[in-house]
């Protein structure tokens, strides 16, 4: 059993026997709801595909061994526990092993990857996977919004308790009045996103954490009627990614949730589908099982803040400095950032208060783009940030780095992982 997290750059990069070490972190590709190639999939689909390629990347571990499988997941039907376990058992993991799901708004996937974690440190379990799953497609709309709420709560006097259902696009817009973020700004953080995300999928970046999805698929037209006949197809990339995105073409767009605003559908993340994975176990596990090769990092801690809800995007400004406090960590230390890209408008103010602009210039700060290009399916997105982020390290030649994002209904998450 692990003692508390060590502290301090040098403490955390040395390997012991209780380290929560991390042999694959995987994803499908994400895809754009209702219009993307994994439109007709559903979740636990997803899930169960991401699953199995755990299962085919660690051929010498026996999924017996596997305790615990924790997923996130926002919005699927009863939280997705059903089908979720259904999906677990489908991809060759037995009964004997027990399945939960997490729902922690936009940091689910990195809620579940840090549970498991947890729970290996505490000495609950030797072995265990967390990741998450989401289809925008399937349970987007009325799911996403409560509509059937205590009446005393829609009426509350308390601004902050009505303020937990403001649509995600208001609290951009917040955002961008209040720390003086500007449209400009905006499309062009957005152009880069999308820019950067071509260049790593031109140049092959994505291959390591991508996993191929078999599955079906029917044509739309541009009424998003379907035509023609269902066939099956083999997804193997992500579909968001625009070529041709340029700030003058940003700068056309109409503003999506305000009058006169600045938020629209380019500068903010695209609804997507997809799935993700990481397999997580005690270092001396590993080193029991002869799997110590197989180790590709390591998770090095967890924090979680709240802030007020109707400015929920500067959650990763308060999470991240608790995250560094909590490691002993200063901004230096970190080699690569992870910043969800909920909106254009919250992702320039975190780098602002950070003290990030120069790591963003130098393609430290999402180098491979984020959800404003890549998409950001609710549950999965901070395992798929995870499942990015450890390549990314190897290939610069780093040894750590931070996943984070804002939470809806005012909360930031931030993740420390280390690349073996």
């Amino acid at each position: 059993m692990s003692g508390p997290i060590r502290k301090g750059l040098a403490n955390i990069l040395q390997k012991s026997p209780n380290d929560i070490v991390i042999l694959s972190s995987l994803r499908t590709p994400i895809t754009r709801s209702y219009k993307g190639h994994l439109k007709d999939a559903y979740p636990e689909e997803l899930l169960a595909a991401v699953l199995r390629a755990t299962i085919a990347a660690n051929p010498n571990l026996d999924p017996a061994l596997v305790s615990d499988v924790g997923i996130g997941v926002v919005l699927s039907e009863l939280g997705g526990s059903k089908a979720g376990r259904m999906a677990m058992n489908h991809a060759g993991i037995p009964t004997t092993t027990s399945f939960y799901t997490v729902n922690r708004a936009c940091s689910s996937g990195l809620s579940a990857i840090t549970n498991v974690a947890q729970q290996i440190s505490t000495g609950m379990m030797d072995i265990g996977i967390g990741g998450g799953m989401e289809s925008m497609t399937r349970n987007y709309g009325s799911r996403a919004i409560p509509v059937d709420l205590w009446p005393e709560l829609k009426d509350s006097p308390v601004k902050d308790a009505r303020d937990c259902i403001m649509p995600m696009g208001l609290t951009s817009e917040n955002v961008a009045e209040r720390y003086g973020v500007s449209r400009a700004d905006q499309d062009a953080f957005a152009v880069m996103s999308h820019q950067r995300a071509l260049k790593a999928q031109e140049e092959g970046l994505f291959d390591k954490e991508i996993i191929p999805v078999h599955t079906r698929y029917q044509e739309i037209n541009k009424k998003g009627d379907k035509v023609g006949d269902e066939t099956m197809i083999t997804v193997t990339k992500d579909d968001g990614i625009r070529a041709n995105a340029s700030f003058e073409g940003m700068q056309k767009l109409k503003p999506a949730f305000k009058e006169n605003g600045t938020s629209t559908a380019g500068n903010s993340s695209q609804i997507s589908d997809g799935a993700a994975a990481t397999l997580l176990m005690r270092r001396s596990t590993a080193t029991e099982l002869g799997l110590s090769s197989s180790i590709i990092g390591k998770w090095a801690g967890t924090q979680v803040a709240g802030c007020r809800p109707d400015e929920m995007g500067i959650g990763p400004a308060i999470a991240i400095p608790k995250l560094l406090e909590y490691t002993g960590l200063k901004t230096e230390d970190v080699g690569i950032w992870e910043i969800n890209e909920a909106f254009a408008s919250q992702s320039i103010y975190c780098v602002r208060q950070l003290g990030l602009e120069k790591q963003l210039e130098e393609g430290r700060v999402n180098p491979k783009g984020g959800a404003i290009a890549l998409g950001h399916p609710l549950g999965a997105t901070g395992a798929r940030m995870l499942a990015g982020l450890l390549p990314e390290l190897e290939r610069q030649g780093l040894q750590t780095g931070v996943v984070s994002m804002c939470i809806g209904t005012g909360m930031g998450m931030a993740g420390l992982f280390v690349r073996e």
